[in-house]
C-alpha cells in the first residue's frame, strides 16, 4: 500500500475540515480549507484512498509544509 502525505501549502490555520479519519476520498477531493491572510485556501487529495493520521482540528495553526494527514491507497 502506498501513502501520500498531505501538506500545508501555506502558514495559516485550519478554517474548516471537509474530511474525517478513515474516510474514503478521491483524487482532487477537498480535504480541508486553510485560512491565511484572510484568504481561504483549499487543500485537496493528491491521490485516492483512505484518510489517516488526521490529528488537526478546526482552528489549529499550521506551518507551511506541515503534514496535515496521510492518504493510504
Amino acid at each position: 500500500m502506498a501513502t501520500t502525505d498531505v501538506t500545508s501549502p501555506v502558514t495559516g490555520s485550519v478554517w474548516k475540515l471537509e474530511c474525517k479519519e478513515g474516510q474514503q476520498v478521491s483524487e482532487d477531493d477537498v480535504l480541508m480549507i486553510l485560512e491565511s491572510m484572510k484568504m481561504e485556501i483549499p487543500v485537496t487529495a493528491a491521490a485516492s484512498g483512505t484518510v489517516e493520521g488526521l490529528t488537526i482540528a478546526e482552528g489549529t495553526a499550521v506551518d507551511e509544509d506541515a503534514v496535515l494527514c496521510v492518504i493510504r491507497s
